[in-house]
């Protein structure tokens, strides 16, 4: 199957990182272990006082909504950093798209690229395709429920060299949830495109149909290592080779 941009009249390429220009276990047993692994050390390196404050606070109001709610949240102790740290692992473990937890990711992650630990990974058809397209006058921009510091990170230090250049926009969950309609209206303004005319690609029908119910045109991303789906309401795709 090969999707004709052309033919579709697609003008921006809207793409989800995790399962799509990524694969699935990049993050699960690169970034995620990462984080656990210096997690502690940086909520208490004074260093980061500043952020590291502004973290705390979202993260105890995230676990008093939590408590509330009974999600059975770890028990939160006189040391902060203790009790944050668990907090922290068991939003991890729940895969909770928490605010503070993306921030703090992201810090992490810094660190780790900065200094040439990590380094960001992508499918090998990601790098040619984002020249394709971009000859091509296509805008391609990211959506992920990652902080836009965690995806220009990942996106600048790949193995194939630094592929931020070819990005044009990075959207995170401050726009909305990504199975929220509104999210991609709200995506579609800001890149001051008609949403007819913006294809979305993603490893999640949920948020493919979001995408849809807001105008955009979407394929499911079939990657290796992602689960076995498949997408009733469009085409899949196993490769960027199949959008030109």
């Amino acid at each position: 199957m090969k999707f004709s941009l052309n033919e579709h009249e697609i003008r921006v390429i809207l793409l989800d990182i995790e399962g799509t220009t990524t694969p699935v276990a990049f993050v699960y047993d690169v970034l995620f272990p990462f984080v656990r692994t210096h997690l502690r050390a940086y909520l208490q390196d004074p260093a980061h006082d500043a952020v590291v404050r502004d973290a705390l606070r979202t993260l105890r109001a995230e676990w008093d909504a939590d408590r509330a709610a009974h999600r059975d949240p770890p028990a939160w102790q006189d040391d902060t950093t203790v009790s944050a740290s668990a907090y922290v692992e068991w939003l991890m473990d729940r895969d909770v798209k928490s605010p503070a937890l993306k921030l703090l990711q992201g810090q992490i992650w810094e660190g780790g690229y900065r200094t040439g630990v990590l380094m960001g990974q992508v499918f090998p058809d990601v790098p040619p395709a984002f020249a394709r397209w971009r000859d091509a006058h296509v805008t391609i921009a990211i959506y992920s429920s990652g902080s836009v510091l965690a995806q220009r990170l990942l996106f600048g230090a790949t193995k194939e060299g630094d592929l931020t250049p070819f990005i044009t926009a990075y959207f995170d969950t401050g726009v909305g949830a990504k199975r929220w309609p509104d999210s991609y209206r709200r995506i579609a303004a800001q890149l001051e495109q008609t949403a007819a005319h913006v294809l979305f690609v993603s490893d999640t029908p949920a948020e493919l149909d979001a995408a849809r119910a807001a105008g955009f045109q979407v394929l499911l991303a079939a990657r290796p290592g992602n689960p076995t789906l498949t997408y009733s309401e469009g085409e899949s795709i196993r490769s960027f080779d199949q959008i030109a």
